[in-house]
């Protein structure tokens, strides 16, 4: 992946800030649910956020960042950039106003409109406050867990799928699957359904993202794709079962099967074509 002087400002960088105060997500998760929620890169976590009870971690400890990870605070900083541009174009060409959202780094713990936001939860979107949060380390566990192997460029897929719920949220998305959720006229099965709808749109979003950030910036290097669809698939809800539980329930999946997950980031980038993300007719016939 080629580096452009693009930056964005938006990163709100907590890491080595001592962590948000204490609290941590725990209790009443069996390991397979956590190990589901780790790799899932799902759109409002709220539901988990919120649930459980919660004890004190007690890191306070502040440090200073590594060369290392000063680093990837400006990529991401650039990442951040590069999505404000192509989706505010984006957003110009179909007669709307787009607003970026904030990028927040973390490690361990942090607080999120959504509640206390957990390492072990992944990358996540927040609608509550418009806030993507990420914890770098997710990326060396996609990798040695999951068998992606992980380049700049999977961190820029990654982003750009949170994003890809940023914008479901703008457009209006995002709560009318609330709605749906909140209404309970949906047994879980539908829901599930939904669910699948929805990320596989992200995943959809984030090539449209690729294509055309690629068309104005020349951004891709050979691989670079490869390596978005790895850890496409690497978080597809078969490969997740497989490594966790051993078998699969497809009735269970709300993410998405690998091949879904690759299938929609890819029609996303070979149409650079907003309009023709529409999972949910397609998938919920």
């Amino acid at each position: 992946m080629k580096w452009t002087d693009d930056r964005g400002g938006n990163v709100d960088d907590r890491r080595g800030s001592g962590g948000s105060g204490g609290m941590v997500v725990g209790g009443g998760l069996g390991t397979l649910v956590i190990a589901a929620i780790i790799f899932f890169l799902g759109g409002d976590p709220s539901g988990i956020l919120n649930s459980g009870s919660v004890q004190s971690s007690g890191n306070t400890q502040q440090r200073e960042l590594t060369a290392d990870e000063k680093k990837i605070g400006e990529m991401v900083d650039m990442m951040g950039k590069w999505n404000i541009i192509t989706w505010d174009q984006i957003f110009k060409e179909n007669g709307m106003t787009y607003t970026q959202p904030k990028i927040v780094l973390f490690e361990d713990t942090t607080q999120s409109g959504c509640g206390t936001a957990q390492s072990a939860m992944g990358p996540f979107y927040c609608p509550a406050d418009q806030k993507v949060y990420m914890d770098m380390r997710f990326f060396n566990e996609l990798q040695q867990r999951f068998g992606a192997k992980v380049t700049e460029f999977t961190v820029a897929y990654v982003l750009a799928h949170e994003i890809g719920h940023h914008v479901q949220t703008l457009l209006g998305t995002t709560q009318k699957v609330d709605q749906l959720r909140r209404s309970g006229r949906y047994s879980e099965a539908d829901m599930n359904k939904v669910s699948v709808a929805t990320e596989l749109q992200a995943d959809f979003y984030a090539g449209v993202w690729a294509k055309r950030t690629d068309d104005t910036k020349g951004i891709l290097e050979p691989g670079d794709i490869q390596s978005a669809i790895d850890a496409a698939q690497a978080v597809g809800d078969d490969n997740i079962q497989k490594r966790s539980q051993g078998y699969v329930n497809q009735e269970s999946f709300t993410h998405g099967s690998s091949a879904q997950r690759k299938e929609w980031f890819m029609k996303g980038y070979n149409t650079g074509d907003i309009k023709q993300g529409d999972t949910f007719n397609q998938l919920l016939k």
